[in-house]
């Protein structure tokens, strides 16, 4: 990673440098004579994602499973979806959990984060790595990437994605245009508070990995703060030089309206607001309205269309506790297996 500015901390660019690879690094025949016994597992959370999910396991499935038996277990965890993902993903060669069913019992959430943290405890592998389900010409380097430390160096505990993401246009291609929330919420806070974490390239990226029974003594948040609170609680359980980062290449995915990007950048900023509370950095017992006003064009059939609608949201978000606190609460830990 080649560096521009020589005001950077010399710890972040230390561990730049030591703990940032290529997915070009890692050859999954390379992963699968390094595994050993190490039992890996592929977690895919989705919600409405019948039209990219099945490609995506199925090259998961092709290439990981099949070719090289690199990978053990490959869950896709159906977030409540309306539409047809389970019956895509399991045709595909996935196994299909639902959210509800791994969290039985427990308070019911909503979001990703609480798709991921099922995700987690129906995985039985050592290593669990998540990829998000709305990727387009999805390659098994997704996987390979995520796994290559964890499997070739046992002080590695987490392995955070980075890519380039074009955001495609009416007209033109941004070929970095992606990742608008990084550059304008989650970047700035992290810089200011946890300058440790200045590293990472792409802080929310949906793709990583990690030991299970660390991700286990985390917790999970349930709204989109939970990849900005898995980074900080991580650097404070196992310490920056435990983490890593590997560059993905380039990541073509749905990308979300403005006014979502608000709703999200709250939550990050949420999220953030309660590990300050945490380290007593905010004021204790001080919660921040979880309702985001914004407006939308609006008129009626007919007239000009310059009104504008008030909008709004409930942004707040609520945690899972750490898996390890609830694992006798909830069904079977599943055994991996292809």
């Amino acid at each position: 990673m080649r560096q521009t500015d020589s005001s950077v901390s010399p710890v972040v660019e230390a561990w730049a440098t030591y703990r940032t690879t290529s997915a070009a690094d890692w050859n999954a025949r390379r992963l699968l004579r390094a595994k050993g016994e190490t039992r890996v597992s592929v977690v895919l959370p989705a919600r409405n994602e019948e039209a990219t999910v099945g490609a995506i396991v199925s090259t998961i499935r092709e290439h990981l499973v099949d070719r090289v038996a690199l990978v053990d277990e490959l869950i896709v965890v159906d977030s409540r979806s309306t539409d047809r993902t389970a019956q895509v993903a399991r045709a595909a060669g996935a196994e299909v959990v639902g959210q509800d069913e791994m969290t039985r019992g427990l308070p019911r959430l909503a979001g990703k984060g609480d798709a991921l943290w099922a995700g987690l405890a129906a995985a039985g592998g050592d290593v669990v790595a998540f990829v998000d389900a709305d990727l387009r010409e999805f390659r098994p380097h997704f996987v390979t990437g995520l796994l290559g430390p964890l499997l070739t160096d046992s002080s590695v505990d987490f392995v955070k994605g980075f890519y380039h993401r074009p955001l495609v246009g009416t007209t033109s291609v941004e070929p970095d245009g992606g990742g608008r929330v990084t550059e304008l919420m989650a970047r700035p806070l992290l810089n200011l508070f946890w300058p440790e974490l200045a590293g990472f390239v792409q802080p929310l990226a949906g793709e990583y990995a990690g030991r299970r029974d660390v991700l286990a003594q985390v917790p999970f948040v349930s709204g989109y703060g939970v990849e900005t609170a898995m980074l900080i609680d991580l650097l404070e359980l196992v310490g920056l030089d435990a983490l890593a980062q590997v560059d993905l290449g380039e990541r073509k995915h749905r990308h979300q309206d403005t006014a979502a990007l608000g709703r999200m950048s709250a939550q990050i900023l949420l999220t953030v607001w309660s590990r300050l509370q945490r380290r007593g950095w905010a004021a204790p017992g001080v919660d921040p309205t979880p309702l985001l006003t914004q407006f939308r064009r609006g008129g009626s059939e007919g007239l000009p269309n310059l009104e504008r609608e008030i909008v709004v949201s409930d942004v707040s978000v609520q945690e899972r506790p750490p898996l390890a606190e609830l694992q006798d609460r909830l069904p079977g830990r599943r055994v991996a297996a292809a």
